[in-house]
């Protein structure tokens, strides 16, 4: 947690747009040590509760899962081909996920609310069947060379 909370804290302090001088001044301030390394978390949680008041919202931007498996992986990857030839109108997963339920809800017993929690792997080959058949028609730029399987 240590390692973590530091990091929220310098991403909090580059949100706020605090430099290094200004946040340890504000440490100083708080818990009266300038170091976040010589603190106790209960410390650090006390400087991100302060910046929080100051405005710093929490955010998992970036953070992106990686699907459990290589062919679900690969589903997203045909996805985003879609996506960046511009033949998709909802790029996103929520869009992918819709894809998936308009497609096959009808055929399959089940259909997952998240691509990524799909586990038939005849349910996936058929996705992943309906997505190259797309991006061959669709993308003839795309190098399949690079698709491992």
């Amino acid at each position: 947690m240590t390692a973590a909370l530091i990091r929220t804290i310098q991403v909090a302090a580059k949100q706020l747009g605090m430099d290094a001088e200004t946040r340890k001044a504000l440490q100083l301030r708080l818990v009266g040590k300038e170091s976040l390394s010589d603190m106790t978390d209960a410390e650090r949680q006390a400087v991100l509760s302060e910046m929080k008041a100051r405005g710093f919202k929490v955010s998992a931007k970036g953070k992106h899962k990686l699907a459990p498996r290589g062919d679900l992986r690969l589903v997203h990857v045909l996805w985003a081909a879609l996506g960046y030839a511009a033949v998709l109108k909802d790029p996103s997963r929520k869009g992918l996920n819709a894809f998936v339920r308009s497609r096959f809800e009808a055929t399959w017993s089940f259909v997952p609310r998240d691509i990524d929690d799909l586990r038939d792997p005849k349910c996936i080959e058929q996705v992943l069947s309906a997505l190259k058949a797309w991006v061959k028609r669709d993308c003839p730029d795309f190098d399949w060379g690079r698709i491992r399987r």
